[in-house]
């Protein structure tokens, strides 16, 4: 799984993560964390807002972003519904 974050000390972050402190904490039995993708914000709304976004991706999208893969982030967001109006008649 993913596991998607803010935070504004990275490092200390990954530590608390890999360190188990909390036993309830999502990543606890997900261990060890290893960090695929990192964005700076200057502002903590913009992170905040991103995060959300992140969040509610698929698994493929968040790895074509670890990727760099852009092309592969603007046809996995597509419709893919049949009754989508791009998709009308292509059945």
């Amino acid at each position: 799984s993913y596991y998607v974050g803010v935070t504004n000390d990275i490092d200390r972050r990954l530590a608390e993560h890999n360190d188990g402190l909390h036993k309830k904490a999502y990543t606890y039995n997900r261990r060890p964390v290893v960090l695929k993708y990192c964005e700076h914000f200057q502002y903590m709304n913009d992170a905040i807002l991103w995060e959300k976004q992140l969040k509610g991706w698929s698994r493929r999208k968040k790895e074509a972003l670890f990727n760099d893969d852009w092309q592969a982030i603007k046809k996995l967001a597509q419709c893919q519904n049949s009754t989508d109006h791009q998709n009308r008649g292509k059945e």
